[in-house]
Order: structure tokens, then sequence, then C-alpha cells
């Protein structure tokens, strides 16, 4: 059975901002407006790099991610990655685009 590997964090304070803002997005009052900012963006929503780019997770956000160490960029893409499906099926279905693969 697969296990995945644990990697410790190495810088807490950033890990955790971006890990707060990531949650907040996905937060049951906020979702919705997270998805409709993202697919007016015209991006994809497993596209992180980029939603951190256009600033829809804080306009220092791509400062903080850069200034992880690589290791912990990983983990917090993992997490977006995981969050991203834990998303409600109707919110899912209103914005099956930014969910669909093309």
């Amino acid at each position: 059975m697969f296990e995945q590997a644990t990697f410790a964090v190495q810088d807490r304070q950033g890990f955790e901002q971006l890990s707060t803002r990531i949650e907040s997005a996905f937060a049951a009052n906020r979702a919705d407006l997270f998805l409709a900012q993202v697919a007016g963006k015209k991006l994809r929503i497993r596209q992180f790099e980029e939603i951190l780019g256009k600033g829809l997770l804080g306009k220092d956000g791509p400062e903080l991610y850069q200034a992880l160490p690589v290791s912990d960029q990983s983990l917090i893409r993992e997490k977006y990655l995981a969050r991203i499906e834990k998303v409600p099926g109707d919110l899912r279905q209103r914005f099956l685009k930014l969910y669909a693969y093309y």
C-alpha cells in the first residue's frame, strides 16, 4: 500500500501564512467567490502557480511562495491540490470548466 512520505516544514511562518490563505479561500462562505475569481482570470483550478501569480491568494502570495524552500513549496502545492478536491460537489458542478481536463 502506498504511503506518502512526510517532510518537516522548514519555514513554518511562510508555510502557515499560505496554508491559512488556502483554507480561507475554500471556506464554506467564500469558496464560490474564489472559484468565480479563478474563472474570471480564465485559469484552471489546478494551476496553482498561475493562481498565486494573479494575486488570488493575496498580493504577496507569489513572494511568500518563492521565499519558501523547495520542499515547503511542494508541501504547500500538495495541500492546495488536496484542498481543491474537497470542494462540495454542487460547487464543482457549477464550476465544471475549472475542474475539467481539456
